[in-house]
C-alpha cells in the first residue's frame, strides 16, 4: 500500500472524527473495569440499547470488585432484554477471577486481557487502547465495512484468511501515537458515515479515493463467503399455577437462554394448538400424574429472531383443582408474585407483560 494513501484515509478519518464526535459516557472513559464493560455490551448491540444498560450496570456495579460480589441471577437479571446471554455470563465469571485471582487488578497488557473469560482479540485491543494507550488495532463489524470499501478488499471476511488480511491492514493504518482515539474514530465513522445500509457517500470525506464508491460495489462491501442456515424451533410452555404458586425452570444445558429461567418446557417438531400433543407428553405426565389438570387458555404464538434460530413459542395455561397436590417435581415451584424478580428470555417477558393482569 502506498505510504501517501495510507496517510490520506488516517488524517481525513481523524479530522472527520473531530468535527462528528459522539458524546456518549464510555468515551475517554480511563478505568478499565468502565471501558470493558462497556465494549461487553455493544458486542452484538446498538448504542441505542447498550446506553442504558451500561448506566444501570455502572450505578449497580461501579466497581469489578462488587460485580464481582453479586449473585448470578441478580447479574442476569439486570442484563435481561439485552440478549447473547453469554455476554453476562462471561462478565461476571471474569470479574470474580479478576476479583479472587489477580487482587481486584485489572490485567494492563493486551495478553493478560485478551486471558479474560469472553475476551477476543477485539475487546482486548479496545481495552488496551482505549484505558492503557497501547497500540492496538480493533477489527469489528463497523471496520470491516470501512477497510473493505475504502480499499476495495474482496476477500470474504468470515474466512481465516480475510480476518487475518483485515487484521494486518487495520494494525498498519493504527495511529501509534493516539491508538484509542483512531480506534473510537473508525468505529465511529462505520456506524454513522459508512453505514451498512444507505451510507453517506455523498458527505464523505473519503469518497475522492474510495474504490467502492469509485466502482460503485458499496452495497456489495464487505464480502460473506456464507449465509448461516436459520434452525426453526417450537416451544410450548406450561403455565402450571396453582394455590398462588407458579412452576419454573433454570435453563442450565449448553443451548439458548443459558441460566435464564422459564416455564416448564415442551419442545415438538412441530408448532401444534392440539390439546392431545401437550396431554400426551412425558412432561404432562410428569407434571400431573393422572391428576385432572385443566387447560385455561392457549396463548397466542410469539416470536423471537435469534442470529440462528427462529424460536416460536405458544404458552399453555394450566390449573388444577383447588384439592389438588402440585407436583414440582424437579421444577421450582415460586410464588406468582415473585415472577418479575425472575430473568427470563425475552419471548415469555413478552408473554407476561401481556398476561400480567390473569397472572399476577
Amino acid at each position: 500500500m502506498q505510504k501517501t494513501r495510507k496517510k490520506y484515509f488516517r488524517d481525513q478519518l481523524m479530522a472527520w472524527f473531530a468535527q462528528n464526535h459522539r458524546p456518549l459516557p464510555w468515551k475517554g472513559e480511563k478505568a478499565p473495569y468502565l471501558v470493558w464493560l462497556s465494549e461487553v455490551i455493544l458486542q452484538q448491540t446498538r448504542v441505542e440499547q447498550g446506553l442504558p444498560y451500561f448506566e444501570r450496570f455502572r450505578q449497580r456495579y461501579p466497581t469489578v470488585q462488587q460485580l464481582a460480589e453479586a449473585p448470578e441471577d441478580e447479574v442476569m437479571k439486570l442484563w435481561e432484554g439485552l440478549g447473547y446471554y453469554s455476554r453476562a455470563r462471561n462478565l461476571h465469571a471474569a470479574a470474580r477471577h479478576i476479583a479472587r485471582k489477580l487482587g481486584g487488578r485489572f490485567p494492563d497488557t493486551y495478553e493478560g486481557i485478551r486471558q479474560l473469560k469472553g475476551v477476543g482479540s477485539y475487546t482486548a485491543a479496545a481495552i488496551a487502547s482505549f484505558a492503557f494507550g497501547l497500540p492496538y488495532a480493533v477489527v469489528d463489524g463497523n471496520v470491516f465495512r470501512v477497510l473493505s470499501r475504502f480499499f476495495g478488499m474482496e476477500t470474504p471476511i468470515d474466512t481465516t484468511a480475510g480476518k487475518k488480511a483485515f487484521a494486518e491492514l487495520a494494525q498498519e493504518l493504527l495511529d501509534p501515537a493516539q491508538p484509542g482515539p483512531y480506534n473510537q474514530a473508525i468505529m465511529d465513522f462505520g456506524a454513522t458515515q459508512c453505514t451498512p445500509k444507505s451510507p453517506g457517500c455523498s458527505s464523505c470525506p473519503l469518497h475522492s479515493d474510495c474504490t467502492a464508491y469509485r466502482e460503485k460495489k458499496v452495497e456489495a462491501l464487505p464480502v460473506k463467503s456464507k449465509k448461516a442456515q436459520k434452525r426453526e424451533r417450537f416451544f410450548h410452555y406450561l403455565v402450571v399455577r396453582h394455590q398462588g404458586k407458579a412452576l419454573l425452570n433454570k435453563r442450565t444445558e449448553k443451548d439458548i437462554w443459558q441460566n435464564l429461567y422459564e416455564f416448564p418446557l415442551l419442545e415438538l417438531p412441530r408448532f401444534s394448538r392440539h390439546e392431545a400433543d401437550v396431554r400426551n407428553s412425558e412432561l404432562w405426565r410428569q407434571l400431573f400424574d393422572g391428576q385432572e389438570a385443566v387447560i385455561h387458555r392457549i396463548s397466542r404464538p410469539y416470536q423471537q429472531q435469534l442470529t440462528h434460530q427462529k424460536i416460536l413459542a405458544s404458552f399453555w395455561e394450566v390449573g388444577l383443582p383447588a384439592e389438588a397436590v402440585l407436583n414440582s417435581g424437579p421444577f421450582l415451584a415460586i410464588d406468582q408474585k415473585k415472577l418479575g424478580e425472575f430473568a427470563f428470555p425475552r419471548v415469555i417477558n413478552r408473554y407476561l407483560n401481556e398476561a400480567q393482569l390473569t397472572l399476577f
